[in-house]
C-alpha cells in the first residue's frame, strides 16, 4: 500500500436531492475522520482477567474535522445553514484512492477566524447520524 495524499481526502455536502450529488467543500486544507466501533464490555469471572467485548454491540459513530479557507461558495453556505438551523443532511467523505464514506451528519460546530490582513478561516466538528457506509 502507498502513501495517499492529505490534499485529496475531501468533504462533500449533498445538494438535497434523491438521490443527492455532492459538492466539495471548498478550502479544505485539513481533514480528520474518527470512526468509534462501539463496545459493550462483557467480562466475567471466567475471563481469566482479560476484558471481553461483545462483537456488534454498542453504539456506532463517526467524526469528522475540517478546517480551510473561507471562499463563500455554495457549499460552505449550506453547512453554515445548517449549522445555523441545527439540521441534518448527507455528506461524504473521498478518497484518494476512490474509496468513499456516506452518511448523515449533524454540524456540531462551526467557528470563523481571522487576521487583520488574511485570510477568514473555519473549522467544523460533524457527527454521524445513523449508519456510514462505503459508497
Amino acid at each position: 500500500m502507498t502513501a495517499q495524499k492529505g490534499s485529496a481526502f475531501l468533504l462533500k455536502i449533498g445538494d438535497g436531492a434523491t438521490p443527492p450529488a455532492y459538492e466539495t467543500v471548498a478550502g479544505l486544507r485539513t481533514t480528520q475522520l474518527s470512526i468509534n466501533g462501539g463496545s459493550v464490555v462483557v467480562t466475567h469471572k471466567d475471563s481469566g482477567g482479560w476484558r471481553e467485548l461483545l462483537s456488534g454491540a454498542g453504539t456506532r459513530s463517526v467524526s469528522v474535522s475540517a478546517g480551510g479557507i473561507f471562499l463563500g461558495s455554495q457549499a460552505e453556505g449550506r453547512v453554515q445553514a445548517h449549522a445555523l438551523a441545527g439540521t441534518i443532511d448527507d455528506y461524504e467523505l473521498s478518497f484518494e484512492d476512490g474509496a468513499r464514506l456516506r452518511g448523515r451528519f449533524l454540524v456540531q460546530r462551526l467557528d470563523y477566524s481571522g487576521d487583520f490582513n488574511g485570510e477568514r478561516n473555519y473549522t467544523i466538528q460533524l457527527e454521524s447520524s445513523g449508519a456510514v457506509v462505503p459508497a
